[in-house]
């Protein structure tokens, strides 16, 4: 995977992006355990995971996107992040991305190749497939069969590759419900102090049980 440009330290930092010299070992510690977990959660395969937040600025997007990038640190690895967050997709800006295409793009032409909508991220290994221009009723997106043919399509052609859906909060929409049914796994990003216990114990039952495989404390 050729990287036309590349981020540098001082920019994952500022991004607040792991990478493998970070000086935040804390920080890269987390995510490794995170990525350690999921991988035994799947028998050391590769997997469909989607990440919700249990409210708005919960940090989804921070830790999909740390988490793909976590996978991402071993050479024999490799991770697609999907910003599935039509309303208010971030992850393009975080990554200085502009991009021309995305998802709602090829959701709405049969004839699109997938090819088109995988950006790099300046970061090896981890590429982007950006939310798209349209971005209207996001739920007729993902309840598509169309959704569901993306989701086998890239699993088919990257069968090397770890596969994080970033979603809307589970309580303002159930695109990760919704999503959640065409993946693998699904999690639950709660961010510290903000929710009650009762809040984060009902976001978390949205997801089927035999899917979700836990929440994370954000903060």
């Amino acid at each position: 995977m050729q990287e036309p440009r590349k981020l540098t330290r001082d920019d994952l930092d500022e991004r607040r992006i792991i990478y493998p010299e970070s000086s935040n070992r804390q920080l890269v510690n987390r995510f490794r355990d995170l990525r350690t977990r999921l991988l035994e959660a799947s028998g050391g395969n590769n997997f469909t995971l989607v990440v919700s937040g249990a409210t708005s600025g919960a940090g989804s997007s921070f830790v999909a996107l740390n988490l793909a990038a976590a996978f991402a640190f071993d050479q024999a690895k490799t991770a697609v992040i999907i910003d599935c967050n039509l309303r208010q997709p971030t992850l393009h800006s975080t990554l200085d991305i502009v991009p021309e295409h995305g998802l709602t793009d090829f959701l709405d032409d049969p004839d699109y190749d997938i090819a088109r909508i995988l950006y790099p991220t300046g970061i090896p290994r981890l590429r982007l497939i950006p939310a798209g221009s349209r971005r209207e009723i996001p739920a007729e997106f993902f309840t598509s069969f169309r959704m569901k043919q993306f989701i086998q399509a890239v699993r088919r052609r990257y069968p090397d590759r770890f596969i994080i859906l970033d979603t809307a909060p589970i309580s303002e929409s159930p695109d990760a419900r919704i999503l959640s049914e065409l993946c693998d796994y699904a999690m639950l990003v709660v961010p510290h102090g903000k929710v009650t216990p009762g809040m984060a114990e009902e976001a978390a039952v949205a997801f089927h049980p035999e899917k979700f495989v836990g929440a994370v404390i954000n903060g």
